[in-house]
Order: C-alpha cells, then structure tokens, then sequence
C-alpha cells in the first residue's frame, strides 16, 4: 500500500525536505509534496491577525484546491520591548514584503536605546494540517533568546543575524544550519505536528485540536 500524499503548502525546497525529515524521523508513513507538482494553485493572502490564522488559511486552501491533506506553517519574530511585535508582520515589518535588509535596520532603531537586560524576544511558528474535508490541527514551536546590539553572521535569513538564542553568544545567523534547524522554531513546530499528521491520516481528527 502507498504512503499517503500530503501537500506542503510552499515551492521553498529546503522546507519540503526539512518535513520529509522530520516525518522519516518520527515514522509517520506519508509522501511530502510541495506546491510545484501544482502549478495551478496560486499564493495565498496571509491575512489573518496571529500565527494561526495564517497557517490555517494557507493549509485550508491548498487541501481545498490540491484534493488532499495539506500542511502550512507561519512564522515570525515577536520582541518583547515592541510588545510581541513585529509578529505576524515581520516579513514586512519595513513596508515592503520580504525586504530582510530594512526589516532588520528599522527593528534594529526602533530597540536602540532598549538595554540588553530589556532585549527579550522569540521566533514563533505555528504549523497547521487541514484535510479537504475541512478538519484541522495545529502545533506551535518557539526559540527563545535576545536580539543583539548589531548584526552578526552571514547564515540564515531575516532576523537570523540579530537573534541570538538562549544559552547561546551567537547570534543564529552565525551557527551552522545543521544547529539552526535542531533548535529553530519551524522544526519544533513540524516535529510537534508529526504525531497528529499521523492521528489525522490513520483516523478521524477533531476540528481545532492543538498541540503547544
């Protein structure tokens, strides 16, 4: 019997094979695609107000249109001192989406006269699966630490140069990716989703039930 097919709701190869990964890891026996075997479904408008919401658009919308189950997930960087923000905004914190160089600057201004004491923040993902019938889960993932005084590191993405995790003098831009992606919020929030992918595909899933 074939593994069943469960859609990836991205083109980003490094996120297909990073869920490929963690599913292998967990013995949940699926098939991951991504959204270039459906070139037909066009990017979703992350409009909702938190992490959730916006999972669960791009999941509900991708199962809808692919005809089968479909995980999402979003993510972002929350700093205390801004209260919780620039959140669900953080891709275009700056104004324009994806601008990683003017995100980075303008986060960086505005905590300037913040005292390291006082530079607490986390990066926070929520991953959701949603089945075309319409059923739902979602788990959640943190990585917890500082933002830094200047950038430091030419690996990762997006604030990764500013975020220096818990426990840790580097920022994460500055760690290798294989210590990156054992820590990163994503990959806490996908492991968390393995055991319900499994519960959803084996059985029936209960709308809204949460994994943290």
């Amino acid at each position: 019997m074939s593994a069943a097919r469960v859609v990836l709701a991205t083109r980003n190869t490094g996120k297909i094979v990073e869920l490929r990964r963690i599913l292998a890891d967990a013995a949940v026996p699926v098939e991951i695609v991504g959204l270039e075997e459906f070139p037909e479904i066009g990017d979703v408008a992350e409009t909702g107000l938190t992490f959730a919401e916006n999972a669960l658009l791009k999941a509900h919308a991708v199962a809808g249109q692919a005809g089968l189950p479909a995980i999402a997930d979003d993510s972002g960087l929350c700093v205390d001192a801004l209260n919780g923000m620039p959140g669900v905004l953080s891709a275009r914190w700056a104004g324009g989406h994806g601008d990683d160089e003017a995100n980075l600057r303008l986060l960086l201004a505005q905590v300037a006269d913040v005292p390291p004491e006082r530079r607490g923040a986390h990066f926070a993902c929520v991953a959701a699966l949603a089945l075309p019938s319409g059923e739902e889960r979602t788990a959640e993932g943190a990585l917890y630490g500082a933002i830094a005084g200047t950038p430091r590191g030419t690996g990762g993405f997006g604030y990764d140069p500013i975020f220096v995790p818990d426990g840790e003098s580097r920022t994460t831009a500055e760690m290798a990716p294989p210590e990156k992606d054992a820590i990163s919020h994503r990959g806490r929030a996908f492991r968390a989703l393995a055991p319900l992918i499994a519960e959803a595909i084996g059985g029936p899933v209960a709308r809204g039930g949460r994994s943290g």
